[in-house]
């Protein structure tokens, strides 16, 4: 088969290999796409690999969708047409035939349309996060700030529109705000020229934000997300870290304004995959749109490409993607 693979740091490579055996308890699927993650782009390239996984098939993808081909002497019959959410650390699905546990998979309603259903991975990632930054019982703040609108800060908004907020989105790509704007985005700040703390406190008369969800990683977008909030706010920090260990935080700017800093991470290790099971019925229900997502797909032979592009902020797409072999 062929698969992509983290070869060295910073090196994706296209190589064949020999079909995977299932493990007890683990099933092989027929991957047809795979999505690109943000900490994909940090494994890749920041030093958050793991060295005894360099060269494995698939490494380190963890968003895709397939069908099963064997079993592995579990309950899927063979035919059912999964989205697979491996561990981040242990992904595998840049590659032609993936090995999972069972219990990383979730199946998805026959007939589906597996290319839209794979945005189910990273929609759930946020559907999680959003039951720790605002849980479904708590009324939705007046106002709301998004910085980041890649994949997980439009799938952020779009959640926030629908609880009823006001929100304020920034980016750095205006292709990415238009987007944002066509889904109801109230305020859009094109950074770094415009900042989005000064246009929330505009916005709230000097208060700041009630409620920061944090969404593209990075030093600079943690800044601004402490620097847009109001005092006792959420800070909903979603984005990777820049690199392993420390790294500067704020601290001074989110101790007096009071915030209460939430971090999300590990939605592969929810009971029962609860958040992404949500979030396939929230794309098959059409209440969350992700076609936008859909826009840049690269053939698996080109993964080095794909990965380039979206380590290039994605070149104003909001998603990358790959069309591995069994999509045909």
């Amino acid at each position: 088969m062929r698969a992509a693979t983290l070869a060295d740091r910073g090196v994706i490579e296209v190589r064949d290999y020999p079909e995977p055996e299932p493990e007890p308890g683990h099933v092989l699927v027929a991957m047809h796409y795979a999505s690109i993650c943000g900490s994909d782009l940090h494994v890749i390239f920041d030093g958050f690999h793991d060295e005894t996984r360099l060269g494995l098939p698939g490494y380190p993808g963890h968003e895709g969708t397939g069908t099963v081909i064997d079993p592995g002497g579990t309950g899927l019959a063979a035919g059912t047409p999964v989205l697979t959410v491996p561990f981040g650390r242990q992904g595998g699905c840049f590659a032609a035939v993936q090995s999972v546990p069972e219990a990383q998979l979730v199946p998805l309603p026959a007939g589906g349309d597996l290319r839209r259903l794979l945005l189910a991975q990273q929609l759930g990632t946020t559907v999680y996060a959003m039951k720790k930054f605002l849980p479904a019982d708590r009324e939705a703040p007046e106002i709301a700030v998004v910085v980041g609108a890649g994949s997980a800060g439009l799938f952020f908004l779009q959640q926030l529109k629908a609880r009823g907020a006001t929100v304020i989105i920034t980016d750095l790509d205006a292709e990415r705000l238009a987007t944002a704007r066509r889904f109801g985005a109230d305020v859009t700040v094109h950074g770094p020229e415009d900042s989005v703390a000064e246009a929330t406190l505009d916005h709230t008369g000097g208060r700041g934000a009630p409620l920061v969800i944090e969404a593209a990683g990075g030093i600079e977008a943690r800044a601004l997300a402490v620097a847009s909030a109001a005092h006792g706010a959420t800070l909903g920090a979603f984005g990777y870290p820049d690199r392993p260990g420390a790294e500067p935080f704020d601290v001074d700017g989110a101790f007096r304004r009071a915030l209460t800093v939430a971090f999300s991470n590990n939605t592969q290790g929810e009971p029962g995959l609860a958040s992404f099971r949500t979030a396939v019925e929230l794309i098959t229900d059409g209440v969350i749109e992700v076609d936008h997502c859909l826009q840049a797909m690269y053939d698996l032979e080109d993964a080095a490409e794909a990965v380039a592009t979206a380590r290039d902020h994605g070149r104003g797409a909001a998603k990358i993607g790959l069309v591995l072999p069994a999509a045909g």
